[in-house]
């Protein structure tokens, strides 16, 4: 397929860490969802002991997020991306080999740990090593891990019924051999420079001073917890509408098929048109539009015959394409978006905390999905789960679009409209051919630190900032910093 192909043309370093997001997910589908049968029914133990193991990776995870942020800005990537990866092959051997409650305890934290690890390095070092296609790497990413997610829980399905144990343990030696191929292939990227007297508290107070990246975060909650519905609301209204217990595997089927098709082109159509930043409210529209259809069959009685399942489970089809368009529309850009709001040097500090309030926005918005859900069924109002998703991928919309308007999201550098598949070699090798060599005075006109200028009407607004602001043309006007480090720093 075309994915596959582009995949082979990229470095590396980038092949592998798409390779590891694979198998980072099917690792996690195939398991975790089954954990909690496999800890009452197979362990026998404990509704609230249950509860105790789960919520350990959770907050573990949740809570470590801006720690594996800062361990990546100042060990660099590659360190911290091979540390999580052992940590997990170890957690998940714990998981094959663990029954008392404190090795369980201890395989779940761990994973936890290597999640909050993993997840800021990985997107750290796709930041750097994709120059100046970072949306379309960040796509592949996102094909990698919903093909992984799916393959995972079909897995996960099948080989529960077989035993739990042999899968951990096959799961645990697939992340060993990643570890290893990791510290082998990924080239090594020190942390980037920065000056002796800055801490990791300094760090983190710039960051969390940073208004503009906070009503980011916060503008984009909804985006995370719409996203989450494909494991919580859509599956039970899949199961009502349908009565067949394999209806949530076949949305997840077809999302996944989808996303392999679409997602590379819809990044780079978005690319053709204005750049991501400015469709990312309406991908959250059509997120928020995807739960509209279940409002025409939820509260109905069981299907009388298999063709009004059919009928029903079409329905629901349709919503689930339009919440995973929307999530191919909008979700790459949002990635590509977190490092522009602060220094290179603090990349991963941004991205750890962009994951602490994207899970402590999944958990909240799970938990009023679910007190809706079972309000709805209480009081005979099966609408009100799926109005409460509407009114939350609307409402991100908005504001996600008044922070556009606002001037308030960075911009992406305009640059020559080259496939993420061609090499730097190749494109140099074009300009040199297509080209005359341009003067100095041309070529110092024409070029900024961050790639082609962008060609501006000298009367409008955003010539007006570039003007201002000569040193870094890349940045939107903001809140100041909590320190002035940031003005010190070269143009990225």
């Amino acid at each position: 397929m075309r994915k596959f192909r582009v995949t082979r043309k990229l470095p590396l370093s980038l092949r592998l860490l798409l390779i590891n997001q694979f198998g980072i997910d099917i690792g996690f589908y195939l398991l975790m969802p089954f954990l909690a049968a496999y800890l009452e029914q197979g362990l026998g133990m404990s509704a609230a002991l249950v509860g105790l193991v789960l919520g350990a990776r959770n907050l573990s995870q949740q809570g470590l997020f801006i720690l594996g942020g800062s361990a990546t800005d100042r060990l660099g990537p590659r360190v911290v991306i091979i540390v999580g990866c052992a940590l997990r092959t170890v957690g998940f051997g714990l998981f094959a080999f663990g029954s008392s409650l404190p090795l369980l305890l201890g395989a779940s934290v761990l994973t936890g740990v290597a999640a909050a690890l993993f997840y800021p390095a990985v997107r750290t070092y796709v930041t750097q090593e994709s120059d100046d296609h970072k949306s379309e790497a960040f796509a592949l990413l996102n094909v990698y891990a919903t093909c992984g997610s799916l393959m995972g829980l079909l897995l996960g399905s099948v080989l529960f019924l077989a035993d739990f144990r042999g899968c951990a343990l096959a799961v645990a030696a697939v992340f060993g051999a990643l570890t290893v191929a990791q510290a082998i292939v990924l080239p090594r990227h020190g942390a980037a420079p920065r000056r002796p007297s800055a801490t990791v508290l300094g760090d983190w107070r710039e960051a969390f001073c940073n208004r503009r990246f906070l009503l980011f975060c916060l503008a984009t909650t909804g985006m995370f917890t719409v996203e989450n519905q494909l494991y919580l609301l859509l599956p039970e209204g899949a199961l009502q509408a349908s009565g067949w217990k394999g209806s949530p595997g076949v949305l997840l089927a077809i999302g996944a098929i989808v996303n392999m098709v679409f997602q590379l082109r819809i990044t780079r159509a978005l690319l053709r048109n204005g750049g991501g930043t400015r469709w990312v409210s309406s991908g959250l529209v059509v997120m928020g539009l995807g739960f509209v259809p279940p409002l025409l069959i939820c509260g109905t009685e069981p299907p009388k015959d298999s063709h009004e399942a059919v009928a029903r489970m079409l329905v629901m089809v349709v919503g689930a394409l339009l919440l995973f368009f929307g999530i191919m529309i909008a979700h790459p850009t949002v990635l590509e978006m977190v490092p522009g709001f602060g220094r290179e040097q603090l990349t991963g500090t941004y991205f750890g905390l962009f994951y602490v309030f994207s899970g402590l926005a999944a958990t909240g918005g799970n938990a009023v999905v679910g007190r809706a859900m079972d309000l709805g069924a209480q009081a005979g109002m099966a609408w009100l789960p799926w109005i409460c998703c509407v009114s939350f991928g609307l409402a991100s919309a908005a504001a996600v679009a008044l922070l556009y308007r606002s001037r308030l999201l960075p911009e992406r550098p305009v640059v020559p409209s080259t496939p993420v598949a061609e090499g730097a070699a190749v494109v140099l090798a074009k300009r040199i051919a297509g080209r005359r060599p341009a003067s100095p005075a041309t070529s110092s006109a024409a070029t900024t630190a961050n790639g082609p200028a962008r060609a501006m009407d000298p009367a409008s607004p955003v010539a007006d900032q570039a003007a201002a602001r000569p040193q870094d043309p890349a940045r939107l006007p903001g809140p100041a910093r909590a320190t002035d480090e940031a003005t010190d720093q070269p143009p990225r």
